[in-house]
């Protein structure tokens, strides 16, 4: 039997006809060229922390956990080039040695940096985009094991795409990233009520860097995070309070919670009551201390970005359609803010964004609330996240994206032969079929030699 490979959420399990674990672009290379050879199919993986099952594939599965470095930061520039497979906690430990920082990050840090762009990954941020739109150069390897170099000026059509390219287009070796320098947050958070929340959401979103909040389902309480740059001395949470916080409340005793409600799901209302009691929380600390926090509780998530003038009222429905049909959730729902940006698979693609994620904990049955969900941010032109669970396809999704058949072109230019293809893709981007690939020509060869690491 073929080893079994299941994601992090266990949302997905697949059978891999191999498990490899690439230490170098020229194995990277090698490894797609072998399945060529063999007619298998190809998908990278990373931390394996999407829900989706972008990543399952019965052909060669590779593991970038030992590709992971690195490999040379511009201070002049405020750049770093990086292997694919490093960890988001552990990139942003790495830069601030060098004194830099990504802008923006969510609040989970376990995802490579190549599954986090490819999947529109996002923070908080009205002024910022996902973390995508922070990328200035990519090197991929092509279906036939070659090496594509591109970035704003060399090219442009497949780094334009590619930035959020799903895993449909080849495989990410290299990303070339846009830093700062490095900055702390001062972050507050505390409980409000929801109504309040909901009547002056555009004042907690426009005069914050970072709002987001999350609803307690059948309570009218909403925990909300506000993470402001400052100048101020690093003055962290101690370590007890940090344990308390982020470790014993917000997973050990939130998982009792869960765990109790899946043994007895009438209890759930009763046991949601306990969570809004957290209290004001201040600290400062180096920006990716705050973005992100542990995520210890197995769930399952789906997520939509709909327009940001579109969250109130979308949000307010939600509310009510839980209450309606009485489903009982132990998990808050969260809601972010971003940028528009300009990469044709981006659900922020050309609009003010407002993310709404949900959540079920793991064992529970998630379909009917997500569908439920799902038909009220459709009515909204609401656009799935890559990473997560949803129910559409290519006949519903092409007519939410401007720029689709953009992506589509330059799809069956580097995959007409579908090496990176699985069932999901096909799913919600359809078959490629052949076509001229235009980043090929006798005086820009496809396959870029790299200088020696």
């Amino acid at each position: 039997m073929s080893p079994r490979w299941r994601n992090w959420g266990r949302t997905v399990v697949a059978h891999p006809s191999a498990q490899l674990f690439p230490r170098s672009e020229q194995e990277l290379s090698e490894i797609v060229r072998s399945a060529a050879r063999a007619g298998e199919r190809v998908k990278a993986m990373g931390a394996g922390h999407s829900f989706s099952a972008i990543a399952a594939t019965d052909g060669r599965l590779l593991r970038l956990d030992r590709y992971a470095r690195v490999l040379r930061v511009d201070r002049g520039r405020l750049t770093a080039e990086v292997e694919a497979g490093i960890p988001l906690y552990r990139l942003s430990q790495e830069l601030l040695a060098e004194g830099l920082a990504l802008p923006n990050l969510g609040d989970i840090a376990y995802q490579s940096i190549a599954g986090a762009i490819s999947t529109a990954t996002h923070g908080t941020g009205r002024k910022l985009g996902n973390l995508a739109t922070f990328v200035r150069g990519l090197s991929l390897v092509g279906g036939e094991g070659e090496v594509l170099l591109c970035s704003p000026d060399e090219r442009p059509e497949l780094f334009h795409a590619a930035r959020v390219g799903l895993g449909a287009l080849g495989i990410i070796s290299t990303v070339t990233l846009q830093c700062v320098p490095a900055f702390a947050l001062h972050a507050l958070e505390m409980p409000l009520r929801l109504d309040a929340v909901l009547e002056a959401l555009d004042e907690h979103v426009d005069e914050n860097d970072h709002f987001e909040f999350f609803w307690v389902p059948h309570t009218g309480w909403a925990l909300t995070k506000r993470n402001n740059r400052t100048d101020r001395p690093i003055a962290p949470r101690g370590r007890w309070a940090e344990f308390r916080d982020k470790v014993l409340w917000s997973n050990l005793a939130f998982g009792l919670l869960c765990r109790l409600g899946r043994l007895r799901p009438a209890w759930i209302p009763w046991l949601s009551r306990a969570l809004p009691g957290t209290g004001r929380v201040e600290s400062v600390d180096h920006s990716h201390r705050v973005f992100a926090s542990p995520r210890l509780v197995r769930f399952s998530e789906m997520e939509y970005a709909i327009p940001r003038a579109a969250a109130r009222e979308a949000i307010a429905r939600l509310v009510e359609m839980v209450k309606a049909r009485g489903f009982l959730l132990s998990f808050p729902v969260e809601v972010r803010f971003v940028a528009a940006d300009d990469i044709p698979l981006s659900p922020a693609y050309g609009r003010e964004t407002c993310y709404i994620a949900v959540h079920v904990f793991h064992g529970m049955p998630y379909e009917p609330y997500f569908r439920a969900v799902e038909e009220i941010m459709r009515s909204y032109g609401g656009r799935p996240h890559w990473g997560k669970i949803h129910f559409q396809s290519e006949h519903t999704l092409r007519g939410l994206y401007p720029e689709w058949e953009r992506f589509q072109a330059v799809r069956r230019a580097l995959d007409p032969a579908q090496r990176f293809a699985n069932p999901y893709l096909i799913r919600v981007l359809g078959s490629p079929s052949e076509g001229k690939d235009p980043f090929r020509s006798s005086s820009q060869p496809g396959a870029t030699p790299r200088p020696a690491a």
